[in-house]
């Protein structure tokens, strides 16, 4: 048997990358993957039997509350004591009573006594049926479930007398009052009787607990039974406010409005009381040996999954009929997917209907004890990006995987009752249906603005709200009282408004800073006009123009700096602004060129509004002006984030309210592009992910005007985040203004012309950037001199776009030259002369001198470390350097080594989530790898492609990178169809994003062809290889690195499809260029050469062969050392070929040799040493030894037992 020749098969499986640093291109390490999700969590906890027989307890505890159905002469209290206290009695007949205690017994009939004391025997009562645990009471009329519960917590404080532990007594005597509070309002409300069923509920259900736990496990109450009392007396207060109302339209709106705030009130305990409810529910099935920490977990786990889903607002009012129908449609027993789709003008409060449906479903599952919803999930459907985002977010969350898909498949299999929430479904661009899991199980809500996707199921078109319902909502946001007057005016002010939420809402905010409603409503009534007036353009959209009204007469009333700032932001993204945005502009320092302070009159008059005497920052006053903005409801404020955000419909109309729209851009534009030019170089990635939302929404508008100097900054921004066409825009708009107003030799332009060259560059247009960097670098160097560090920085540009385009010697004899002229100006120890040491080091390991590389790197590791410490970013940089090039010399453990120390390091320093950290996590999984231990491999591959696509997002150029490693993970593991499922990806991105013709699009689609390969459809392997290759030739040259690699490549295609001559010629002709352009002793050369062997061994010409691979070994040997995996590769590759020529001693003393290194380095069950093994057994057969072939097919049978 014989190894397949290394070299060209596995098109640039490690992607070795590059970064930019301070002007310079620095080397990275390429990275690794990992695999996909983790394993779902269990559903729940199952508790165990209760140590109380509940059954018998209740089963008493009704025979006790039929007593007084009885007649006393005919059965008298006595006896019935006495039946109570015998062993076996068991009234239901269920089961016996024995494990009863005496204690619980002698409660339980001092209940009956005082039961029968207090009824009139005489006269038979009722039947009662006690609560029972889970179950609710009957709720015919008010009288028949009210009166039972108040006997039963009558009855339960009594009892309580006898107990050694107080702490039911007060609880239960407070459920009483509550109980008679209830009865007095004389109202059925749905509200009243549930918050009646769960006190009860709750108060009979603590009585068992303590009374079966004893005093031990009672002391565990006491808080819990402090908690609920408080909220039992907070509460009797709220329903004392009940009255009633009279009869008719205008009584029942008053009745609404008066009681709706204390409906909210009582929800709000009822919520809490039923919180508490749970609690002791999971208390009575949890095994009494359980700890009391034990016990705390398992009672405070949540029922149900509620994924960021926030509650319906305070002030919610009406919408009954929707919800009606909402609960009557998910009740249903269908089969099939349940999809309800709420659809309507924006601001017709959808959102808020469904959230309001989600309580109240959520409410009465609890009450339940079940979960009607299993699983609740909030989706932002209002683009693509929000729609991938939350359900990767779901997926990360249950642990299922790490992309939509993945979330989607888990909803398929999970056959529990599941809620989807895609909320904002407006974009008639987006398929929603792709995103809806293919089964017949699960439940969907979608709310949009877009009609049509009420195909998708039952739906509910969202208008105006009813009158009644309006007219309660005005004046509770207005906080005003609802006198018949007011109730006459609301009504109109509500019609005028259209009935429309969103309107009602922001009316009433209004309303609220005043006292009169009739002013409000003469205001409007004159703005309205006057606006409709001024934009007929827009009139079709009745609804919006009342909305628009509504705002307007908010805006009217901010003070001017409040106006202004609304204005501008709302050329910025709606949401994610934040204070630092504008507190960095006014640090702004004016560099000389442009523009000079009279060009930015505009900001700087509007930041000087929050500047203090000395010209600090005034934080207090900013927060004056938003809280101003925030009380009128035209922006939101979240204070976890620190961010505020204004609503769409707000968004869009504040830029209405723009006399000179251009001003305001350009003044908003220059405050952004000064807040970006204020951040540190360090903070400049992740500042930039937080900044690109509102750069995309400042920059579509007219970027001509911007000044030069912020295209440029906002030019980083796109940079940074990988958008480098939109770069590539920007950065040529400033190259063409700085040439108009300074000419080609100004050192602005020039700065410019350098960025535009960057950008070239990573856009694969190598060619364009090496022609501006020539011209730069000529330039500086007449106008500079040719020692000036710009002077030095340029060269060190040109230098990498040489490397870029394979031109490694002339990339090597510019960083020498940088490196001397450093060296000599700035000293060895500089930070810009070890910059360019570290920068000359990667050249060595780009010509093979690996050797010379490790040593530039120890020594800038040292002088690093020495000078910035051990923990420094840039000693760290150095660090992960120093560990690629112990990887490109096999040393894999020592490269390994160093990568741990530079992840713990970089994690301390910068953060689990920082680029530079997710970059050393792939280049320790890239070592994993090779050190074949895949599993940690793809552990931490996985970890840096989730952070990265949701720091990132799924589209950057590092994201693909992770995504293409983790591939070449899957190809390692033999999942040839996972490998080309991601590669597909990554191919399909690249080509989106950088086009078909960019280098990182060619590398992609020579991954995929390997893998087609792999996969056995080697005529589509060849198709990609062929078009790999002839891209690369008119892109790069025939000479061009990656273009032989192609060129190698698709010999491997040919030789696997039987061509070995058409092979071979191609193969020839690599090795020539190889050797002609890196020498004959590079890796890339000896590849070619080893692979050029096994085509002539292929085609017979074993002599030919064996000459090529003794040349391999020996300079492998030279180059890398006798232990390196390529060195051992090519041993066995001659072993085989002195084996097929017969020189089987030969064979035999090589492949011993091979083995025991094998072993050693790699162990005995690497796929590397099980080969090498069985080519040597078949050695030994040969030569006829075969106690020495037994002793190695033992070993062998071991290890596939092991395996």
């Amino acid at each position: 048997m014989r190894s397949v020749a290394d070299g060209e098969v596995g098109v640039d499986l490690a992607e070795w990358g590059k970064a930019w640093c301070d002007g310079e291109w620095a080397k990275r390490g390429g990275e690794l993957g990992s695999k996909e999700g983790g394993a779902e969590e269990p559903d729940g906890v199952v508790g165990g039997e209760h140590g109380v027989d509940e059954v018998t307890v209740e089963s008493l505890r009704f025979l006790i509350l039929a007593v007084q159905d009885l007649d006393s002469s005919r059965c008298p209290s006595f006896q019935i004591l006495n039946v109570l206290r015998l062993p076996h009695y068991s009234p239901l007949g269920k089961r016996n009573t024995t494990s009863v205690d005496s204690d619980l017994t002698e409660c339980l009939v001092a209940e009956a006594c005082v039961s029968l004391s207090s009824s009139t025997m005489s006269t038979p009562s009722p039947n009662i049926t006690p609560p029972v645990m889970g179950k609710k009471a009957p709720s015919k009329s008010k009288s028949e479930w009210l009166a039972p519960a108040i006997l039963t917590a009558r009855t339960i404080t009594a009892a309580s007398e006898c107990a050694p532990f107080p702490y039911i007594k007060g609880v239960s005597g407070t459920v009483v009052i509550l109980l008679e509070t209830i009865q007095k309002v004389k109202k059925n409300r749905e509200d009243l009787k549930e918050l009646c069923n769960t006190t009860t509920e709750i108060v009979t259900i603590l009585h068992d607990q303590i009374l079966a736990h004893g005093n031990t496990a009672a002391v565990k109450f006491k808080v819990l039974c402090e908690e609920l009392e408080s909220h039992l007396e907070a509460v009797i207060l709220v329903v004392q406010n009940l009255q009633d109302q009279s009869k008719g339209f205008r009584g029942r709106v008053k009745e609404f409005v008066k009681s709706s705030s204390t409906a909210d009130e009582i929800a709000g305990y009822q919520q809490k009381i039923q919180a508490l409810c749970s609690k002791l529910k999971l208390m009575a099935v949890v095994e009494t040996n359980f700890k009391v920490d034990e016990i705390h977990t398992i009672i405070t786990a949540p029922i149900q999954t509620i994924n960021n889903c926030p509650p319906p607002s305070r002030i919610f009012q009406g919408r009954q009929t929707i919800l009606d129908k909402m609960h009557q449609f998910f009740n249903t027993v269908s089969g099939r997917q349940l999809i309800y789709v709420l659809h309507g003008l924006g601001g017709a409060g959808k959102t808020q209907i469904a959230l309001k449906y989600i309580k109240e479903s959520s409410a009465k599952l609890v009450a339940q004890f079940k979960s009607n919803f299993s699983d609740i999930f909030l989706v932002d459907a209002s683009t693509l990006d929000t729609i991938n985002t939350g359900l990767k977010n779901m997926a990360m969350s249950k642990s299922v995987g790490d992309s939509a898909q993945d979330a989607l498949t888990w909803l398929q299999s999970k056959h529990g009752q599941w809620l989807l929430f895609f909320d904002n479904a407006d974009d008639p661009g987006i398929n929603l249906n792709k995103f809806f899991p293919l089964c017949d199980h699960g439940n969907i809500i979608i709310t949009s603005r877009n009609p049509e996707l009420k195909v998708y199921g039952e739906h509910y078109p969202v208008s105006d709200m009813e009158e009644a319902d309006a007219i309660a909502l005005l004046l509770q946001s207005a906080t005003k009282g609802s006198s018949e007057e007011n109730v006459q005016i609301a009504a109109k002010i509500v019609k005028e408004l259209y009935f429309l939420p969103l309107g009602i809402a922001q009316a009433g905010a209004f309303i609220s800073k005043s006292e009169d409603l009739n002013s409000y409503l003469t205001l409007y009534q004159k703005n309205q006009a006057k606006l409709l007036r001024e934009k007929p353009g827009q009139s079709h959209d009745q609804y919006a123009w009342t909305v628009y009204t509504t705002w307007q007469i908010s805006f009217d009333k901010l003070s001017p700096l409040a106006a202004t700032l609304l204005q501008l932001c709302s050329f910025l993204h709606y949401s994610g602004i934040s204070e630092d945005m504008f507190s960095n502009a006014s640090k702004y320092r004016f560099p000389v060129w442009l523009p000079p302070k009279e060009e930015l009159q505009a900001p700087l008059q509007f930041l000087s509004h929050f500047l203090g005497p000395t010209g600090e920052w005034n934080s207090l006053r900013f927060s004056e002006v938003t809280n101003e903005i925030k009380s009128y409801s035209l922006i939101t404020f979240d204070a976890a984030t620190k961010m505020f955000s204004i609503h769409p419909l707000v968004h869009a109309w504040s830029r209405n309210t723009l006399v000179d729209e251009a001003a305001s851009h350009l003044c908003i534009s220059s405050l952004l592009g000064m807040s970006i030019a204020e951040i540190p170089n360090h903070d400049i990635t992740l500042a930039s992910l937080r900044l690109m939302p509102h750069i995309s929404s400042v920059t579509p508008f007219n970027t001509v005007d911007v000044e030069a100097d912020f295209r440029a900054a906002f030019w980083g921004i796109y940079f940074s985040t990988g958008k480098l066409t939109e770069a590539q825009n920007l950065i040529e708009q400033t190259c063409e203004k700085y040439r108009l107003v300074f000419g080609e030799e100004h050192l602005a332009t020039l700065v410019a012309m350098h960025r535009l060259g960057l950008t070239y560059s990573h856009l694969g247009e190598y060619k364009k950037a090496k022609e501006l960097e020539v011209t730069v670098l000529e330039k500086r160097t007449k106008l500079l001199g040719e020692d000036h560090p710009d002077t030095l920085s340029a060269m060190g540009d040109l230098a990498a776009t040489h490397s870029a385009l394979g031109d490694f010697a002339k990339a090597k004899e510019l960083r020498v030259t940088v490196l001397e002229k450093r060296a000599t100006l700035l000293g060895l120890d500089h930070p810009d002369t070890l910059r360019a040491m570290a920068n000359l080091a990667a050249t060595h390991s780009k010509l093979g001198d690996f050797d010379k590389a490790k040593e530039l790197e120890v020594t800038v590791l040292e002088k690093r470390t020495k000078l910035l410490g051990r923990d420094h970013p840039e000693t760290l940089n150095t660090m992960g350097n120093l560990a690629g090039t112990h990887f490109k010399l096999g040393d894999f453990d020592k490269a390994k080594e160093l990568e741990v120390m530079v992840l713990e390091k970089r994690t301390k320093l910068q953060g689990e989530d920082h680029p530079k950290t997710l970059m050393a996590m792939g280049n320790l999984a890239k070592s994993h790898s090779e050190l074949r231990d895949f599993e940690k491999a793809m552990e931490l591959g996985v970890t840096v492609l989730e952070k990265r696509t949701k720091l990132l997002g799924e589209g950057h150029p590092d994201t693909l990178l992770t995504m293409g490693n983790l591939a070449v993970t899957h190809f390692e593991l033999g999942d040839f169809t996972k490998a080309k499922e991601l590669e597909v990806t990554v191919l399909e991105k690249r080509t989106k994003l950088l086009g078909e013709d960019h280098p990182d699009t060619l590398r992609a689609m020579g991954n995929l062809a390997r893998t087609q390969s792999k996969l056995g459809d080697f005529e589509k392997a060849k198709e990609l290889k062929v078009t790999v290759l002839e891209k690369r030739t008119k892109l790069l040259g025939e000479d061009h690195p990656d273009t032989l690699l192609a060129m190698g490549n698709l010999a491997n295609s040919h030789s696997v499809l039987g061509d070995f001559e058409k092979a071979k010629e191609l193969e020839v002709t690599v090795l020539e260029k190889w050797t002609k352009l890196l020498g004959e002793d590079h890796p890339k050369t000896l590849d070619a050469m080893g692979n050029l062997a096994t085509t002539h061994y292929k085609l017979g010409d074993f002599e030919k062969a064996k000459e090529l691979e003794v040349t391999v070994l020996e300079k492998r040997t030279k180059l890398l050392g006798e232990d390196h995996p390529d060195t051992l590769m090519a041993i066995g590759n001659l072993a085989a070929t002195h084996s097929d020529l017969g020189e089987f001693e030969k064979a035999k003393e090589l492949e011993v040799t091979v083995v025991e290194k094998r072993r050693k380095v790699l162990g005995d069950q690497h796929p590397d040493t099980i080969l090498t093994m069985r080519n040597l057994i078949s050695t030994y057969r040969a030569l006829d030894k075969l106690t020495e072939a037994a002793e190695l097919e033992r070993l062998d049978e071991q290890n596939q037992m092991s395996l």
